[in-house]
């Protein structure tokens, strides 16, 4: 099925997960390691925009894109040729062994388009989890100390180190330790459960003095935060917040990393997330996911003489930047920089929230709408409390599934269900997944 095939509707055809879906994950049971799991067990065949095609004709909305990876839309045409005339010509040298100029010109693209005024440079991986433990190894080197700082509700990757960052024990840490030490765990600013009128700059005086008193300043190598946590639940800090932060760290010394793996490429209206505080200074970024419309590809960007501290060798890897999934991410980087793309996201939060907000007046089981752009989350409560709702969750996943809408849970309560749509999602897509959504909200 090719992607002029496949029209921008929903269809379903068969029981979700359909009979050859069904068939396919007895094999894969017997295959395929049980630690991986799986969401919805359906299976894609194809995927164009904002649709996914399963083996049985199902043509579900996707408002997960991959976790927040084909943000420029499934099978985008620029991505696909630049891939298809890249594969042909070079796969693999390694760039740190005979170098290309894919690799050069992504690291030009996000030199240019991270935020700061000062000097950067960047290097390439081929995970979020990647960049962050290159980040921490470089503000490591740069700062000759050990340890960093992150904040609960956090979620940074599934390598021992990231795991180790990570908020939730469940189901990216249990049993998997133990784990790299020098890592600290800091209050974050949670504006929907913490107190009434807690500030921005009160949240962040709440977060300091537990680094200054617990770890020590002059011991911190980094602090490393989501501008909008992803797994935690699309927390947005409140205002003010960042911007104490780094400026709490640059007057100690302390290398402010933003993990914008899954907030930044213009997932929320802006190239990246960091670019909403007013104030927020980050040193370093570490970017993934939607960088290049579903090839592997991740990186590091941040103040040239902190990417710089290390020796030559001392970061790399065999696949970091590969040439293919180079070359998409100069199709996807070239796109926004044309413009339209960063508006497409604002537009969808426009009608994401509205839609929200008058489910939330209508349904007390719906405590939160929050997030920017197209990344935007609703909290479910049980009524008249805060208390976490995942039943709720449960039922309204369950109903969405079941009819051609897939929608990702997140939170640390479970109990959030975020909005993630490819770009490319037309209103009328849009629309028609909300309506399902709502009729499963209703029901509750």
């Amino acid at each position: 099925m090719t992607e002029s095939q496949i029209s921008q509707v929903r269809k379903v055809v068969t029981a979700i997960p359909g009979p050859k879906s069904q068939e396919l994950h007895k094999r894969r049971l017997e295959a395929v390691s049980h630690g991986a799991g799986a969401a919805l067990p359906v299976y894609i065949e194809a995927a164009h925009g904002g649709i996914i095609v399963d083996v049985d004709g199902n043509q579900l909305i996707d408002l997960g894109s991959g976790i927040g990876v084909t943000t420029i839309g499934h099978t985008n045409p620029q991505v696909v040729a630049a891939v298809q005339e890249q594969v042909a010509k070079l796969t693999h040298t390694l760039f740190t062994l005979t170098p290309y100029s894919g690799y050069v010109e992504v690291c030009e693209f996000l030199n240019k388009h991270t935020p700061g005024n000062f000097k950067k440079r960047s290097a390439l991986f081929n995970s979020g989890a990647e960049a962050v433990e290159n980040a921490v190894k470089l503000a490591r080197k740069f700062t000759g100390r050990g340890e960093i700082a992150v904040f609960d509700h956090g979620y940074h990757g599934r390598t021992n180190l990231t795991m180790a960052m990570n908020f939730k024990a469940m189901p990216y840490n249990s049993g998997f330790g133990p784990f790299a030490p020098g890592v600290h765990h800091v209050p974050m600013s949670y504006p929907f459960r913490d107190e009434t009128g807690l500030t921005g700059e009160e949240a962040a005086k709440r977060a300091i003095t537990y680094m200054d008193k617990r770890v020590g300043a002059a011991n911190l190598a980094a602090i490393v935060i989501e501008p909008i946590q992803g797994e935690g639940g699309f927390i947005v800090p409140a205002p003010g917040f960042l911007k104490a932060i780094s400026e709490w760290a640059k007057a100690n010394g302390i290398v402010m990393i933003a993990d914008e793996v899954q907030a930044g490429i213009a997932r929320t209206g802006k190239w990246f997330a960091s670019e909403w505080e007013e104030g927020f200074e980050p040193d370093m970024f570490t970017i993934a996911k939607g960088i290049a419309g579903g090839m592997p590809i991740s990186a590091v960007t941040g103040r040239a003489e902190i990417m710089d501290a290390s020796h030559p060798g001392g970061i790399g890897g065999t696949f970091g930047g590969n040439p293919v999934a180079a070359a998409a991410a100069i199709a996807v980087l070239r796109q926004i920089e044309a413009g339209g793309v960063l508006e497409r996201a604002q537009a969808i939060e426009t009608l994401l929230k509205s839609r929200l907000e008058a489910m939330k007046a209508k349904y007390p089981v719906i405590g939160d709408i929050r997030g920017r752009g197209a990344m935007i989350a609703i909290e479910f409560v049980e009524p008249g409390t805060k208390n976490p709702n995942k039943a709720a969750v449960d039922a309204v996943v369950k109903h969405s599934h079941e009819n051609g809408v897939l929608v990702l849970n997140a939170g640390t309560y479970y109990n959030v269900i975020r909005f993630l749509p490819p770009l490319a999602i037309t209103d009328e897509l849009l629309n028609d997944a909300l309506n399902v959504i709502e009729e499963a909200v209703a029901k509750l």
